[in-house]
């Protein structure tokens, strides 16, 4: 329900569309500005370090003038692609790790990452992003298919995690699971045993 293109014209809304970016720089396409290296520069430099990028998140939510944002929320879609494209999970957890002082502790922001995992993966690298997140997330949502198979009325299921041992020592993180469904323009979420088919 969000207009996005009205958010970026307004200033609400910086995006990075890193598939072009990546493309543009590998192929030599992008013009780059003097003294304002790519935020993929990681790619061209066959390093690991995404310094480049995570100035660009640090300048691009830096208030200018008399414009600040309040509450500042960084979405990361998809990390996964950083390891596929090279680099190393320390750089990766370095990187979110320097957003989060910045965006979280500095603005008073969130921070939204998208990972995606498999527990038959042999991918460690990315189980072991994975799992950095999970004990460093205040809240985690796991979606996941159905354990038995396709279903017409319910198509998987989101686990709520909030991480209460984070903030009160000796307390239990608290678990909702729901059932979902996805339709045209919206996804509809039911308790366990509540869908169409059962009902």
């Amino acid at each position: 329900g969000l207009n996005l293109t009205a958010a970026k014209e307004q200033g609400q809304l910086v995006f990075l569309e890193g598939l072009k970016s990546c493309l543009e720089l590998l192929f030599g396409e992008e013009e780059e500005q003097p003294g304002q290296p790519s935020p993929l520069q990681f790619l061209r430099d066959s390093s690991s370090d995404l310094k480049a990028l995570f100035d660009f998140v640090r300048v691009s939510l830096t208030p200018t003038g008399s414009d600040s944002w309040k509450g500042p929320v960084l979405l990361v879609d998809d990390l996964s692609v950083l390891l596929s494209l090279g680099t190393t999970p320390v750089s990766v957890l370095n990187f979110i790790h320097y957003c989060r002082a910045s965006v979280c502790s500095q603005l008073k922001g969130n921070i939204v990452v998208l990972v995606h995992s498999n527990e038959d993966s042999e991918d460690e690298e990315n189980e072991l992003v994975v799992n950095s997140l999970c004990h460093h997330s205040d809240l985690i949502l796991w979606v996941e298919g159905l354990a038995t198979g396709f279903c017409k009325d319910v198509h998987g299921q989101i686990r709520i995690i909030k991480r209460l041992s984070l903030q009160q020592a000796g307390e239990q993180d608290v678990t909702q699971t729901y059932q979902y469904k996805i339709q045209d323009r919206n996804v509809t979420f039911f308790a366990r045993g509540l869908s169409a088919a059962v009902l």
